[in-house]
């Protein structure tokens, strides 16, 4: 059964497009918003949440910090999609206990990232 992966991304195109390379590998959730993700995650089991950082409204880490308080999510692996990569921020989103791919993202190796970083969470 594929992973199950809560996507978050504000950016129509960004997530068109990574909806098209992940589809085939992964049950996908997408949502445009922090605010929309949060009404999907009580019915859902979600393996990975796959979140942007820059969002209007709520922002990554705030909804990743919202979506935390559901029991189910609370060790969520979760893998930010950012182009804030500087090496104070990764830090940042490290101590969040989070992964982190670079905006622009490679679509062709998309999906072998995602499931590199499972493949560590579910390894310790």
């Amino acid at each position: 059964m594929p992973a199950k992966i809560l996507y978050i991304e504000d950016d129509t195109d960004i997530r068109e497009l990574a909806i098209l390379v992940l589809e085939d590998d992964f049950d996908l959730i997408a949502c445009a918003s922090g605010e929309i993700a949060l009404k999907h995650a009580p019915d859902n089991q979600i393996d990975l949440i796959l979140v942007d950082v820059m969002m209007p409204g709520m922002d990554g880490p705030t909804t990743l910090e919202k979506l935390r308080e559901f029991p189910h999510l609370q060790n969520t692996p979760v893998i930010f999609m950012t182009a804030k990569v500087t090496s104070l921020e990764q830090a940042q989103y490290r101590a969040l206990n989070a992964g982190v791919i670079a905006k622009p993202f490679d679509p062709m190796s998309l999906a072998e990232q995602i499931n590199d970083y499972l493949a560590t969470q579910s390894h310790g």
